[in-house]
């Protein structure tokens, strides 16, 4: 029913967001065609702005054979941008009202045998695909910003998706250069946001409690465990941190600190006051910076350590 993953080369991006826009360097940089859908010609130069930022950092790590900008397409005709399609890649705004009255027309408009994901990071695809005439070929595709840096997909259907087109994405996004994670079943929020929530949600009450600046959060992050993520995640890092014992070492030993109030995963009340002290706390961080420079140097530090970990594991 589906081709064969090693066939597609015509993909459509849906989205000139940061999402949209990102996804659309990644398949290009994998030496795709891409028909990148925007609502109006008024999107454009913001779309190619995230696209020749992501160039920068997707050359230095590296493009495939025939990869180039020319093998871009832009239209705001969504019929054309999907009739030909061999893959969809979704990221339309996040609100459930526009994903639905979209999905309504892709499951029209889309070839058959064409799979449509959506980046959607916090909606269900059951919600979404409600009015697909089609909905057994939708999936969710939810990447991590920036997705033409992060490897992480995590994957799931909605109750009408049919299994196969789970697998189908699956393999077509390993194909593609992604790092695919099919999850076991529908959540809010999906398994990373999730955990990102939750950090989140402590930096908050951090904040508002005048316990921590921005500042001091991100340093903490940076210079403790994000550069032991990089490597290794939460439970892994439990595990070879306790020795020999591992697993059962530590939670044997620190299980009862669970119990200790040192998170508090409930999210504190967003007052104008915890709103601004956010703002100006990120606002002092960055300076004068604007945001495609510092997008620019996020890029090109994570390009730093993904050829570190590629050249640590060769």
């Amino acid at each position: 029913m589906y081709p064969d993953v090693h066939s597609v080369q015509r993909i459509t991006s849906i989205g000139a967001g940061p999402i949209g826009g990102g996804w659309a360097a990644h398949f290009l940089a994998r030496g795709y065609d891409v028909t990148a859908y925007v609502h109006s010609d008024s999107e454009i130069p913001a779309l190619m702005a995230i696209i020749d930022t992501a160039w920068i950092s997707l050359t230095t790590l590296g493009l495939a054979k025939g990869a180039s900008l020319d093998r871009l397409t832009i239209t705001t005709d969504l019929a054309a941008a999907v009739k030909d399609a061999q893959f969809i890649q979704e990221s339309a705004p996040e609100r459930l009202a526009i994903k639905q009255a979209l999905y309504a027309q892709l499951g029209r408009l889309a070839p058959q045998n064409c799979i449509i994901a959506s980046s959607t990071s916090g909606l269900t695809m059951s919600e979404i695909q409600a009015d697909c005439p089609t909905p057994e070929r939708t999936v969710i595709g939810h990447p991590f910003n920036p997705p033409y840096l992060l490897a992480l997909v995590e994957i799931i259907g909605g109750d009408a998706t049919d299994p196969g087109a789970v697998q189908w994405a699956e393999a077509f996004y390993k194909v593609a250069g992604k790092a695919p994670l099919v999850m076991l079943k529908e959540i809010p929020g999906f398994i990373a946001t999730r955990l990102q929530e939750a950090l989140w949600r402590e930096a908050l009450h951090m904040v508002a409690n005048g316990e921590a600046t921005p500042d001091q959060i991100d340093t903490a992050l940076m210079n403790g465990p994000a550069a032991r993520m990089a490597v290794q995640g939460q439970c892994m890092a439990f595990h070879v941190a306790c020795g020999a014992g591992g697993m059962a070492t530590n939670l044997d030993q620190f299980g009862p600190a669970l119990k200790l109030p040192w998170t508090r995963l409930d999210a504190p009340e967003l007052t104008k006051e915890l709103r601004d002290r956010m703002v100006e706390g990120c606002n002092a961080i960055a300076g004068d910076r604007p945001f495609q420079e510092m997008a620019a140097q996020r890029d090109k530090e994570i390009v730093a350590v993904l050829n570190a970990i590629k050249t640590a594991r060769a």
